[in-house]
């Protein structure tokens, strides 16, 4: 890769409209797409993920989209690895590629490296997912706050994941994973221009809940009952199926599991802008469109 080859970065909250503005970015620019969202990647997930329509993936050639499967172990750092060798590929034909997703991490591993944490003890951690699945995301956060307040106080406190992770961390070098996380920039081969996308925030509360009802509508119900029996999956500790999960379960009505999916996405959509908007390299576009996205982008793209 040479310092010309160069990736646009697009970011947002989910239901933004990332995919439309992305595919019309590709066509324009005639180039390809990885995503950069840590959920659709799964071959087993469609509806629950909102990934691209089968139309949109023959559009434009997408990576990292049905590219694993919930069984595997699929991080930022895989992530990382993947995206590297797809840019590789790409550049030898395209001087520019597109990245787009809403998985803050990911575009953090592929934009400036993952900072090196210690091995952690593999007992430790498998006692945790254990101990999660029979006791619930209470126990864990309060776990959590006991035994390392600081990622407490700076990370994330709904995601089972990322707070076994921390935990797992924790007890078995003493250290807490922030310590680890010191922000070191590597410098990667290609210029990185970063575009993100947000509209009103009652607009895109109107997006997720029409997208919710037309998930319900296209069969995710139906979706969820072929994963039940791998709802202990790392892959599918997320919102949409979570919710499906504990109505298949008799614990909630089928109507208070789609209320629900629709406050815990609003509340994902949150989580995901207060991440990028600490990011000062993203140039930020209100309800603006790809064609204007692009004028923009051409005296960067000479």
């Amino acid at each position: 890769m040479q310092q010309q080859k160069k990736i646009i970065v697009i970011v947002g909250p989910t239901a933004v409209g990332k995919t439309a503005v992305a595919i019309e970015l590709a066509k324009l620019l005639n180039t390809e797409i990885i995503s950069a969202d840590s959920r659709q990647c799964f071959t087993e997930t469609t509806i629950g993920v909102a990934k691209p329509s089968l139309k949109e993936l023959s559009e434009i050639n997408h990576h990292f989209i049905n590219s694993h499967s919930i069984h595997e172990d699929v991080n930022a750092g895989v992530y990382e690895k993947y995206a590297l060798q797809k840019l590789d590929e790409i550049f030898t034909k395209k001087d520019t590629a597109i990245v787009v997703g809403g998985t803050g991490l990911y575009i953090k591993a592929l934009c400036q490296g993952l900072d090196e944490i210690p091995a952690i003890d593999k007992n430790i951690q498998a006692g945790l997912i254990e101990q999660f699945e029979h006791k619930g995301l209470e126990w864990l956060q309060a776990e959590v706050q006991k035994n390392d307040n600081l990622y407490w106080m700076e990370g994330e406190q709904k995601n089972p994941q990322r707070l076994i992770r921390a935990l797992a961390v924790k007890l078995s070098t003493h250290t807490s994973i922030i310590e680890f996380q010191k922000n070191k920039v590597v410098t990667r081969p290609f210029t990185i221009i970063k575009i993100g996308l947000n509209i009103n925030k009652d607009l895109l509360h109107q997006n997720i809940n029409k997208r919710v009802d037309q998930m319900i509508n296209d069969g995710l119900i139906d979706e969820a009952k072929t994963l039940q029996n791998y709802h202990h999956l790392n892959a599918l500790q997320t919102v949409g199926y979570k919710e499906i999960f504990t109505y298949l379960n008799g614990e909630y009505s089928k109507s208070v599991a789609i209320d629900l999916i629709k406050t815990h996405t609003r509340q994902y959509a949150k989580r995901q802008l207060t991440w990028f908007k600490k990011d000062h390299d993203i140039v930020w576009f209100e309800q603006s469109t790809p064609q204007n996205i692009y004028q923009f982008l051409k005296d960067k793209l000479l």
